[in-house]
């Protein structure tokens, strides 16, 4: 008797453990929103496919957001548009034109996808095993939050590391120039 009561909770509470488990859009949405204003040059935002890794840098901040890839891809972006104070540098792995569609299945429509997404911005392509050696030595001083989504083809993690809005690369090269040319360091 005691079994069949026991087996019959079990069985009951199931649905409510799982629905507990399940990540809150509006959680994650919040957290980047919240995190936007206290972000800067050199921190990172990562959009990550399910399998990326756990990383333990101690600024590194992971958040299973339950999204797919485009929807967080979107929302992150939008944030960052938005904002007055940064603008994204965006990476993706270099092996991701290679992968062949007999071995992931949909990563041609990907590629297609986030060339529509990405068209206005500068995409830089990198080695993965690089890509993550960056992140890691930036999470030793710089916070990093890895946003993972439901997305189960390799090598599509959008990689954005923030730089500054008001200040761009040229002002920096002119900066540096000057500082060179005076003789500062």
């Amino acid at each position: 008797m005691f079994r069949n009561l026991l087996a019959l909770a079990v069985f009951l509470a199931a649905p409510a453990v799982h629905a507990a488990s399940t990540p809150d859009a509006s959680a994650w949405k919040a957290k980047v929103t919240h995190a936007m204003p206290l972000l800067g040059h050199r921190n990172w935002i990562l959009i990550v496919d399910s399998a990326y890794p756990l990383q333990t840098s101690p600024g590194v901040e992971t958040i299973e957001t339950g999204a797919g890839m485009t929807d967080a891809l979107h929302f992150v972006l939008d944030t960052i548009r938005h904002s007055e104070h940064v603008r994204p540098d965006i990476y993706m792995d270099a092996e991701l034109p290679f992968i062949p569609e007999q071995d992931a299945p949909g990563v041609s429509r990907y590629r297609r996808t986030m060339a529509d997404i990405l068209h206005s911005y500068k995409v830089e392509s990198l080695p993965h095993d690089r890509i993550i050696a960056n992140i890691d030595e930036a999470g030793k001083i710089f916070h990093i939050l890895v946003l993972k989504t439901n997305l189960t083809i390799p090598y599509t993690s959008v990689f954005i590391r923030l730089n500054c809005r008001y200040w761009n690369d040229d002002a920096e090269a002119r900066l540096r120039e000057k500082m060179n040319a005076a003789g500062a360091r």
